[in-house]
């Protein structure tokens, strides 16, 4: 298949909407003129990349109408739907997607141009701050692979309680809560989200074969973080 195949599905559909279409006008690869309307460029491309949405945002420069045209079985707008969706509409581009093998070729609208205003969410930016207060420090490296684990303000909690425990041996939920001056300690022994405490007793509790292992794990990777921050500043 050939950007080229998408070429005559699209300039049908926009001729029957009684625009004027042509093919490779200066830079864009396709430019619709209807009477005195602003005019609309479509930049054709087999898959969405990064390089067809520069070219589309220095369009803008030309007209406030300009959209991105890709076959209908894209396979990274089938995969990631929803953020291509929203990057687009965030920049202002339009998104159409092209049928160049059913009966001719048909065209579907996905995504007009237009003025884009992201609607804030109080409770999620109170959650980023909260996290960020909470957190002691500044024990990540800034684009650490999540799935190795990142050290949050509950985790930080969480190896506190088990440090504590691997010093004090088994104890009761309320003593530890007490002593660490962490009221949320109870809580955090209960739901025992990481695997690192095992309950003794009523209310008691005493550091897992896991918590012994991953208390020295990360702790070892709080020193090695310190030390590229060290050795950096």
């Amino acid at each position: 298949m050939k950007e080229s195949d998408l070429y005559l599905p699209l300039k049908q559909f926009l001729e029957s909407q009684d625009y004027e279409v042509k093919g490779e006008v200066q830079d864009c690869d396709v430019l619709a003129v209807r009477g005195e309307e602003v005019p609309i460029v479509v930049e054709l491309k087999l898959s969405l990349n990064l390089n067809v949405v520069l070219q589309a945002v220095e369009r803008l420069s030309l007209t406030s109408k300009v959209y991105i045209g890709i076959p209908k079985h894209c396979k990274i707008l089938n995969r990631q739907h929803k953020q291509i969706i929203k990057l687009l509409r965030m920049l202002g581009l339009g998104l159409v997607v092209i049928d160049s093998n059913h009966g001719g070729g048909s065209v579907k609208v996905l995504l007009d141009p237009g003025e884009y205003r992201p609607r804030q969410s109080k409770h999620r930016q109170e959650r980023l701050l909260g996290e960020f207060i909470k957190r002691v420090g500044d024990p990540n490296l800034g684009g650490t692979e999540k799935r190795k684990g990142i050290m949050t303000a509950y985790r930080q909690r969480a190896l506190e309680i088990a440090r504590f425990l691997e010093k004090q041996g088994p104890a009761k939920a309320s003593h530890i809560a007490q002593t660490l001056q962490q009221p949320t300690a109870r809580n955090i022994l209960y739901k025992d989200v990481y695997g690192w405490f095992d309950r003794v007793s009523l209310g008691v509790y005493e550091l897992s074969p896991r918590g012994k292992q991953e208390n020295l794990l990360w702790n070892e990777k709080i020193e090695n973080s310190r030390a590229v921050i060290a050795d950096q500043g």
